[in-house]
């Protein structure tokens, strides 16, 4: 392992040792699996998993996280969490992953603290501060520690480590939760939020690996993001009319296709950038 990815690992590991002993908010994703693995590695039996299940999360992404613990001998607790009952949530503001982060977590601490947790880590990273996220202001407002953030660690780190000590999410497609799909003012409901988790994981089955279905007009058009170089294949491979027939069954009146391609927080390119600054 290079010198300087040793050194991040060494300083991540502090970070944890730092906490005592941890709940590790985990998503089963490339940067929660790596700081998972971390606090295991740092704290032992004193590192537990936390992984919520909501609307908001697709069902493969929960039984993925509970695998990877239930392999590795980690405490793991799965917590129940309806998201959409969370005031102000399904009307889909500018700021829902605000106020969605600040009940998740919220309750996160409190069952933290009732198992005589220390703190509640995150998987946030240093790219994380190039985007607009909410979120981690919430994070910020509850204490929430993140330990990727602290150490300097960035995603290309997180691969690199994850690859290293030979975690299979090492080359995980990037996920985000449900709700990220819709555009904002867009309401938030289990139909729709199933709806999209259904069209992406058909895109899926045929070999496509990051991706999103993204919504616009109520649910009636869905704007559909390929790697660029997997935009040709959709057409050499004769896939179009199949993609159109599915997403038409699940009851878009249009499809389209992105020719920007996959690029992570692309709903956030519409809003002010005083908005993009807040948070």
């Amino acid at each position: 392992m290079e010198q300087d990815l040793e050194e991040k690992r060494a300083r991540l590991a502090a970070e944890l040792v730092s906490c005592g002993s941890v709940a590790v908010a985990f998503s089963g994703g490339v940067d929660s699996t790596l700081l998972l693995a971390a606090a295991q590695e740092a704290l032992g039996a004193r590192a537990v998993a936390f992984t919520a299940a909501s609307p908001f999360v697709p069902q493969r992404e929960v039984e993925e996280a509970a695998a990877f613990c239930a392999q590795r001998g980690i405490a793991h607790v799965v917590v129940p969490f309806d998201t959409l009952a969370v005031p102000g949530v399904a009307a889909n503001p500018a700021d829902r992953c605000y106020l969605c982060k600040h009940a998740l977590f919220s309750r996160l601490k409190e069952l933290a603290a009732a198992r005589g947790l220390a703190a509640v880590v995150d998987g946030s990273n240093l790219d994380d501060d190039g985007d607009y996220r909410p979120g981690r202001r919430a994070l910020a407002e509850l204490g929430i520690r993140s330990p990727l953030h602290a150490a300097g660690v960035r995603k290309a780190d997180i691969r690199a480590l994850s690859r290293a000590l030979g975690l299979a999410t090492w080359d995980k497609p990037s996920m985000a939760c449900l709700a990220s799909r819709f555009a904002y003012g867009e309401q938030l409901t289990r139909e729709g939020l199933s709806r999209v988790n259904r069209a992406e994981e058909f895109l899926l089955g045929l070999g496509f690996r990051q991706l999103r279905v993204r919504v616009h007009e109520g649910g009636r058009l869905a704007r559909i993001e390929l790697l660029p170089e997997d935009i040709a294949r959709l057409f050499t491979e004769g896939l179009v009319d199949r993609v159109q027939e599915m997403l038409a069954a699940l009851g878009f009146a249009y499809v389209s296709l992105d020719l920007r391609g996959f690029r992570s927080g692309s709903m956030n390119e519409g809003l002010a950038h005083e908005e993009r600054q807040d948070g």
